[in-house]
C-alpha cells in the first residue's frame, strides 16, 4: 500500500454530498434497475432506498420553493 497524504481541503471536497449528486444517484438507481442490475432479493432494500432519497427531494425542492417566494422581490 502506499502513503497518499492529502490536505483537509482535498478531504473535505472528496466526502461533500450535494443535492445534484443525490439527484444523480436516484438517476442511476433508476437505470440499474431498469437493466435488471439488481437481484429479486435486492429489490426491497433498493425500492426503500430510492423511496427514501426522492421524498428527500422533494423535500429539499419545496423548501427551495418556498426560500424563493419568500425573499423579497428586489433582493
Amino acid at each position: 500500500m502506499s502513503d497518499v497524504q492529502s490536505t483537509p481541503e482535498a478531504q473535505q471536497g472528496a466526502t461533500e454530498l450535494t443535492i445534484n449528486d443525490l439527484n444523480a444517484l436516484k438517476v442511476i438507481i433508476d437505470i440499474a434497475s431498469s437493466r435488471g442490475a439488481f437481484k429479486p432479493n435486492e429489490m426491497v432494500a433498493v425500492g426503500q432506498t430510492y423511496t427514501k432519497l426522492e421524498s428527500f427531494l422533494g423535500t429539499v425542492a419545496k423548501q427551495a420553493e418556498a426560500q424563493k417566494a419568500a425573499a423579497p422581490a428586489g433582493a
